[in-house]
C-alpha cells in the first residue's frame, strides 16, 4: 500500500454496485438483493462515463460488486473497458450457475485483475445456511479451482458473525488447499438483511482478532479485515514494547498513550475516508454499509463528490468522533466503524459499540466521576 496516498483527495478503494440482482438469498445481504435487475441501473453508456470518471480519480483498487455483476449482460465489456483505462478491475460475483469455468476464463481474458468470492464456513451446512441455497459450498470450491486453473488471483471473503466464530481455524485449513492471495474477514454490520442477533459482542471481536493475528503468521496468504477498524488498534498493541490486552482495558505497562499514526503497509481507511461506494443507480455512499447518499454520479463527477462532499469531509475529520472513539489515542489509525455506529445508534459519529478497548483518557474520566460520586 502507498502510505503517501492523500485520502482526502483520492480514495484507496472505489466499489461499484453494478446491479442489485442476485439469485442467492444470503442472510446478511447488505443489498437485500432480488433475482431481477432494476430498470434504474446505470445503462452501459452511463457506466462507461462513470468508469472514465473513476479512471481520472485513479484509485488503486476498483471493485465491481453487486448483487451479482454477472447478471449484467454487458459486464465483460465493462471489465474490458475499465482494464483499458488502467484501472485493474476486481470483481465479487455470486457463486451461482452463472459463474462457470468459461465465465472465469472470459473475465480473465477481459482484463479482470482479481476474483473475490464468498466462503462463510468450512462445511457445506454452515456456508449454505449463510447463502440460502443448497449446494453453494461445493460450487464455491469449484469456482476457486477454476480461478486457480485460469491463473486468476482469487480472494476469499468471509462474513464474520456469531454463526461462524468457532470455524476460523477450520476455514484457514481449508483455504490452505488452494492458491489464495487474500482472506478478507468482513465483520457484520446489521443493515439490509443483517441481523443484530448475529453480531458478535465486543469481547468476541477481540477474540477473533487474536485468532486472525495468529493465523496470519501460519498461512501462506494475507489476511485483512473490513468494518473492523479496531483490528489496527489490536495489531499496534501486539508490537514489542506495547501493551497486550485481552480485555482491552488500556491500563497495561505498554506505551498506549504515545501518538499512534500508522501500521506499516496499512492505511487508516474508514467509511468515506479512502473508501467510497457507488450504487447501481449512481448514488454515492461512504460505504455499502452506510446508507446515507452524498450525491449521484449521474449529476456530478465522482471526483468532486469524493473531495468536496460535506458528509465525506466530516467523516474524514476525527474531531467529530464521540464517546470512546473521540477520546481514543488510536482514533487516527482506527476511528471505529462509522457504518456499525450508525446502524446501531443512528449517529454517524457515535462510538463503535463492538470495541472493548478503554482509552486512557476515557478510563481517567470514568475514575474521576466514580470518585466524585
Amino acid at each position: 500500500m502507498n502510505g503517501n496516498l492523500d485520502l482526502a483527495q483520492r480514495p484507496l478503494v472505489v466499489i461499484w454496485e453494478t446491479t442489485q440482482a442476485c439469485d442467492l438469498a444470503c442472510v446478511h445481504c447488505r443489498a437485500c438483493a432480488q433475482p431481477k435487475r432494476s430498470l434504474l441501473e446505470l445503462t452501459t453508456e452511463e457506466a462507461r462515463r462513470f468508469i472514465q470518471d473513476v479512471a481520472e480519480l485513479r484509485p488503486p483498487i476498483f471493485i465491481l460488486t453487486g448483487g451479482d455483476p454477472l447478471k449484467r449482460v454487458d459486464i465483460y465489456h465493462l471489465v474490458e473497458y475499465a482494464a483499458s483505462l488502467d484501472l485493474r478491475p476486481a470483481m465479487t460475483p455470486s457463486v451461482t450457475p452463472l459463474l462457470t469455468r468459461t465465465a472465469i476464463q472470459e473475465l480473465k481474458k477481459a482484463g479482470l485483475s482479481r476474483l473475490a468470492i464468498s466462503l462463510d464456513g468450512s462445511r457445506p451446512e454452515l456456508h449454505d445456511a449463510f447463502r440460502g441455497v443448497h449446494g453453494a459450498f461445493s460450487r464455491t470450491l469449484e469456482a476457486i479451482c477454476w480461478a486457480n486453473e485460469a491463473h486468476l488471483p482469487i480472494q476469499i471473503n468471509t462474513c464474520i458473525s456469531k454463526r461462524n466464530l468457532h470455524d476460523l481455524d477450520n476455514m484457514a485449513a481449508l483455504l490452505r488447499q488452494f492458491r489464495i492471495v487474500l482472506w478478507s474477514a468482513f465483520f457484520l454490520v446489521p443493515t439490509g438483511r443483517g441481523q443484530t442477533a448475529d453480531l458478535p459482542t465486543a469481547q468476541e471481536f477481540e477474540n477473533v482478532f487474536f485468532d486472525l493475528n495468529r493465523l496470519s503468521k501460519e498461512v501462506p496468504f494475507k489476511i485483512k479485515t473490513t468494518e473492523a477498524q479496531h483490528y489496527r488498534r489490536f495489531l499496534l498493541q501486539q508490537r514489542p514494547g506495547r501493551a497486550r490486552h485481552g480485555n482491552g482495558n488500556g491500563n497495561g505497562n505498554g506505551n498506549d498513550a504515545a501518538p499512534v499514526q500508522s501500521i506499516p503497509g496499512v492505511l487508516p481507511i474508514n467509511d468515506g475516508k479512502g473508501f467510497v461506494f457507488v450504487s447501481h443507480t449512481g448514488e454515492v455512499f461512504p460505504s455499502g454499509f452506510l446508507p446515507i447518499s452524498t450525491g449521484n454520479v449521474r449529476q456530478q463527477a465522482l471526483t468532486n463528490i469524493y473531495r468536496d462532499s460535506p458528509l465525506l469531509r466530516s467523516l474524514r475529520d476525527s474531531s467529530n468522533l464521540k464517546g470512546k472513539c473521540g477520546e481514543c489515542e488510536f482514533k487516527e489509525i482506527c476511528g471505529g466503524s462509522r457504518a456499525r455506529a450508525f446502524a446501531m445508534t443512528g449517529d454517524l459519529f457515535a462510538e463503535d459499540p463492538t470495541c472493548i478497548y478503554k482509552p486512557k483518557k476515557w478510563a481517567q474520566t470514568s475514575s474521576s466521576i466514580a470518585v466524585a460520586v
